[in-house]
């Protein structure tokens, strides 16, 4: 698609006209033996439905296609032509070839990166600035970093600088994040509420569960069956600020009274049943999340919630 002839001042020689799109060129080719010129894009697009130029139908394939010679690309670079950004307030007029630098740089750019003030550094759009959030930005930020970092840590160990980079990174934004809370109460309200939501979210998108053999269940699970299970909670969508927590409840040392030893747990084996059990995808697993276990004893839930881990016996 070409640029809009409103734009420009004067008249436009009909020689620099796409006779696909009526629209001054844009990084034109010609055919190879008409000659004619057409916007890259424009004559793109049309042979992928025909192998044929618009103007005289004759066959033309893209890899014929070539550049316009100089003098159309002189007379293009003259045009005056209105910045992009009229709508937005810019008034300024500037020669065709000098329109790319100038959109760089325009202060009416509504795409502008521009750095936010707001505590977070990040850089954004500045049409997005208004609904920008430093808190869900840094947390998203925090999250895709843990997500490579788990996926480095299966990698050679040529990948050890990286690895301590990332590390580096990950602990400069929590303590951005930190410090955000500490300076601003709501920032530290609003991050509080969007952990709920995001937990909650979490807990719905899993599958309800069903134990038929309590006895399965695994109450020091080693540390290769624990990677494997802390895996499988992070590609099912659980929220990064809980998954090492939930981790350490997967072990007998942070089970609630109600569970810490075989004696107890034989006697509120009948209780089990009301528990409502969530499946971690794919595994002989299940959470016990402490927002859906209200109703349970104090000795039988822990927040945010219980992972436990079954040899078998898990639907």
């Amino acid at each position: 698609m070409g640029y809009e002839l409103g734009r420009f001042e004067g008249d436009v020689d009909e020689e620099l006209i796409c006779p696909i799109c009526s629209c001054v060129l844009e990084e034109p080719l010609q055919a190879p033996q008409c000659e004619h010129a057409f916007c890259s894009a424009c004559i793109h697009e049309w042979l992928t439905r025909q192998p044929t130029c618009p103007v005289d139908r004759s066959a033309i394939t893209p890899n014929q296609l070539k550049s316009v010679p100089r003098i159309l690309r002189n007379l293009l670079s003259r045009l005056t032509i209105c910045c992009d950004n009229k709508s937005y307030g810019c008034s300024v007029v500037m020669k065709l070839d000098a329109l790319p630098n100038h959109l760089q740089e325009c202060e009416f750019n509504p795409k502008k990166p521009i750095q936010c003030e707001n505590g977070c550094g990040l850089v954004v759009p500045k049409d997005e600035i208004k609904e920008h959030n430093c808190v869900k930005e840094l947390r998203n930020l925090i999250q895709q970093m843990q997500q490579k970092l788990t996926d480095i840590q299966t990698e050679s160990m040529e990948q050890k600088i990286l690895l301590r980079d990332q590390k580096r990174e990950i602990q400069s934004l929590n303590e951005a994040l930190r410090a955000m809370r500490i300076m601003n109460p709501r920032i530290r309200d609003i991050q509080t509420s969007m952990e709920n939501e995001d937990l909650t979210r979490w807990v719905n998108s899993l599958q309800p569960a069903r134990v038929t053999r309590w006895g399965g269940m695994i109450s020091t699970p080693d540390a290769v069956l624990q990677a494997v299970i802390k895996r499988a909670l992070m590609e099912s969508g659980s929220p990064s600020h809980v998954v090492n927590e939930l981790m350490e409840n997967a072990h007998e040392r942070r089970w609630p009274s109600g569970l810490s030893t075989l004696e107890t747990r034989q006697l509120n084996r009948r209780q089990y049943e009301n528990y409502v059990t969530k499946r971690i995808p794919g595994k002989q697993a299940v959470v016990v999340m402490y927002c859906e276990n209200q109703h349970m004893p104090e000795e039988l839930i822990l927040e945010p919630g219980l992972v436990m881990i079954f040899a078998h016996g898990v639907e």
